[in-house]
């Protein structure tokens, strides 16, 4: 499965992806971010973290209004099957 970076504050994203088989790292700065398949941030604070300047090579899912499904399902719409 995909590695998957999620913001500290959505555990509940976390566990959701975890539950899915998907290896989940917490990011809490850019280093945090780099191998990651995907990231998942809150929206809280638009680009905090500085996320949307790290090359990665998978996508960023803003999760500001989306459930923990919701958030899951926008994940694997972006990940490559």
């Amino acid at each position: 499965m995909a590695k998957i970076g999620v913001e500290q504050s959505l555990t509940n994203v976390s566990d959701a992806l975890k539950a899915m088989g998907h290896e989940v790292v917490t990011i809490t700065n850019e280093q945090d971010a780099k191998g990651c398949d995907c990231c998942i941030v809150s929206g809280a604070h638009q680009n905090m973290m500085g996320i949307q300047n790290v090359l990665i090579d998978g996508a960023v899912v803003n999760a500001d209004g989306m459930n923990a499904e919701d958030v899951c399902r926008a994940v694997e719409g972006k990940l490559p099957h």
